[in-house]
This record gives C-alpha cells, structure tokens and sequence, in this order.
C-alpha cells in the first residue's frame, strides 16, 4: 500500500459523500415546488422522493457483491457518471416520469458512493473502524448543511429549485477530479484473504446480521425520513425548516468528527441504545414545538440521530467481520430500501392528516402545523422499538464487548 495516499482518499471521499448529502438536502426543499409545478399530490411526490432511495440499494447491494471484482476505481466511475445524468435529467425535468427516472439516477449514484468508500474507509483505517467511518460520516450531515444552506440562499434569493439543483454538480465535478488517477486498496476481504463463500456465510446465515439489518430499517426511517420531508412538515412552526435541517445537520457532524471519544467510552451497543433514546425525545418535542422551542428539539433530534448510521456500519464492521464490502453495502442498502418504500406512507400520512385538519375547520397555516405535528408523531414510533431492540442487543453483546476490551487493554 506505498503507492496508496489515505488522506488524499479520504479526503475524496468525503467530497462524494458531500455530493449525496446535497442532493439529499436541496430535494428536500423541492417537494413543494414539484407539487405546484406538476399539479402532484404529497403521496405522489412521495413515490418520486423514494426512488432515490431505490437506487441506492440497488448500487449498495449489486455492488458490495462485485466490488471485490470489479474494484473501487470502477465502482467509483460509475457513481460519477450517474451523478452526472442524473442530477442533469432532474434540471431538465418536465414532470413526473422525468423526475422518477432521475431520481432513481441519482440514488443509484449515492448508493455506488457508498459502495466504494465504506470498504475503502475500513480497508484504509482497519484499527479504527468506527472511529473513521463516523468521521467519514460526518460529511453526510456536513453536506447536508452546506445543501440546506445553498437551497435556503438561492430559494430566497428567487431561484428556483433546477438551479438549486445544478449547484450539486460542483461538488460532483470536484469528486470525479481527485480520485482521477488515484491508487486504490483492497478490500479487508482480499487483504485477508477470507473467501467469498465465508463472506456471504457472515452475512445470510448469521442471525446476528439479521438483527442488524431489521435495526436498520428503524435507524434510517428515523434519520433520512425525517429529514427528507421537514421542509414541508415544519414550514408553520415559524421558523425556516432548511435552517432547522442544517441546524440537526450541524450538530451531527459535530458529534460524528468527535465519534472516537464516545465510541471508547460507550463501545457501538451503547451508542446506538442512547441514540435511540434520544431520537425518541426529539421526535416527541418536535411533534408539539413551534417557534424557537423547534431549536430546542432540533437539537435533542439531532443527538439522536448522529451516531445511528455510521455506529451501525462499525458495528458490523467489528463484530462481523468477514462480512466484508458485501456486509456493509447490504446494510446500508436494506436502510435505504426501507426508507424507500416508508416515503408515500408518509406522503399518505400527510395527506391524510392535511384532511383530517381541513375538515375541523382550521385556517391553511394551523392545518398545516397540525398534520405536520401529527405525522412527526407517527414517526416517533419507530425510535421507541429501537430502545427495546438496542436494549436486547446491549445485554446480548456484553460478553463480546467486554472481551475486546480486555484485549485491547
């Protein structure tokens, strides 16, 4: 691995993941315009918001199994000119089929990101694999700061959402020139030299990675769901909700650039039991927060869901590690199928619940703040079971955690 710069690597990476935060945060700001532009229902936009997290399930998975194969270069090729289609198809867009298919691009792209750059992060860093992957992750909710940011500026500055759209490309451009040329390692798998079969052993016949990937399904609906649909759940608490998204967003990235510390401290069950707890109160508080007080449970929200995502990758990444790329792209990609098919539940809720609050007879504004109130209630479902699933895990790994920290002194 001479010939291998890590940082610069690492640093690439980070700008891809920057990428996929961006269309993440910019989308989020569309939802209503795509709705008036196209004459569309919520659930509609709904179907269109969850084929990004389509495709990036099917770039995760169908690339965690040829990785290895065809390796990070040529998977990292692929999310570059998907990115590139797909963020120039949604600019050009004229109506549903049209933001369907790029969606669906773009997804896909994010997902190959992820594909290339868990293994990458773990095969370059393998003595501190949490640590480095929320590190990694930090500029997921870093990317969506500076997205939320970039859509709050330009919306008020009277652009509309395709150019909100084409600033994504910049950082898509960027990624595409820094891993140019660039040396690539192998996979933990290769290095190791553990067999296909014993990695897919590790990952569909281990009930332990199960467990993992039913978590999953919980832990992302609760980060991406509700950040993906903010702007228009909290647009009449009486503050901006692309400020309050890059608020969270700032938070976890802060958290996510500090992981080593916790991770020491609370090892991966620990984190993600808490996590858990504390997405349950955010979710609670911002289901009756108006005004300033949507600050306050922001950033309850926001400790919540900071570790949720990279904690579940290092978690497999220790304690099930000849899973390899496969288990990590399978994770992440059953999170992103998962919050996938909850995006028209929670169109459907919003309508549903947008009805409910115009037939009581409340002004646009109340309704509004109404049925966003109660569809951040429905939401908080799904962190409760995770306390009684993290709470069950923490019990269940205490023998294995407790050996490794005695090996490691």
């Amino acid at each position: 691995m001479s010939n291998i710069h890590a940082g610069r690597l690492f640093n690439a990476s980070c700008i891809a993941l920057v990428t996929t935060a961006m269309t993440f945060a910019i989308r989020a700001g569309m939802l209503d315009g795509w709705k008036t532009e196209f004459g569309l229902t919520y659930q509609e936009v709904g179907v269109i918001t969850s084929m990004a997290f389509y495709g990036f399930p099917a770039a995760t998975i169908l690339g965690g199994m040829i990785l290895d194969t065809i390796g990070m270069r040529r998977m990292l090729v692929i999310a570059f000119a998907t990115h590139l289609l797909g963020l120039i198809l949604t600019v050009f867009a004229g109506g549903f089929w049209t933001l369907l298919i790029s969606t669906f691009l773009v997804g896909f792209a994010n997902g190959a990101v992820e594909a290339a750059c868990n293994p990458m992060v773990a095969s370059l860093y393998p003595e501190r694999k949490t640590a480095m992957l929320n590190k990694f992750h930090v500029w997921f909710p870093g990317g969506i700061v500076i997205g939320a940011l970039a859509g709050y500026l330009m919306a008020s500055a009277g652009l509309g959402w395709r150019a909100q759209c084409a600033i994504i490309l910049i950082p898509t451009l960027v990624y595409g020139y820094l891993f140019y040329s660039q040396a690539f390692p192998r996979t933990e798998r290769v290095e190791h030299g553990v067999s296909t079969a014993e990695m897919f052993k590790a990952v569909f016949a281990n009930p332990l990675f199960y467990f993992m990937a039913a978590c999953m399904v919980l832990t992302a609906n609760t980060e991406l769901s509700t950040g993906q649909w903010i702007d228009s759940l909290l647009k009449s608490v009486g503050v901006a909700p692309l400020l309050v998204l890059a608020f969270i967003n700032g938070i976890m990235a802060f958290g996510r650039f500090y992981a080593g510390p916790v991770v020491h401290r609370l090892n991966p069950t620990g984190m993600l039991l808490g996590s858990a707890v504390f997405a349950t109160l955010g979710l609670f508080a911002l289901s009756h927060a108006q005004g300033w007080a949507t600050w306050g449970a922001a950033a309850v929200f926001a400790v919540g869901v900071c570790y949720f995502w990279p904690t579940m990758l290092g978690f497999v990444a220790e304690y099930i590690p000849k899973s390899g790329a496969l288990g990590l792209s399978v994770l992440g990609g059953v999170g992103m199928l998962a919050t996938g098919m909850f995006q028209p539940v929670i169109g459907r809720w919003f309508d549903d619940n947008l009805a409910k609050a115009n037939l009581d007879g409340l002004t646009e504004e109340a309704a509004n703040l109404a049925a966003g109130q109660a569809t951040l209630s429905n939401v908080g479902v799904l962190p409760i079971v995770l306390i009684l699933a993290f709470t069950a895990l923490w019990f269940w790994m205490r023998p294995a955690v407790k050996a490794a920290q005695e090996l490691n002194g």
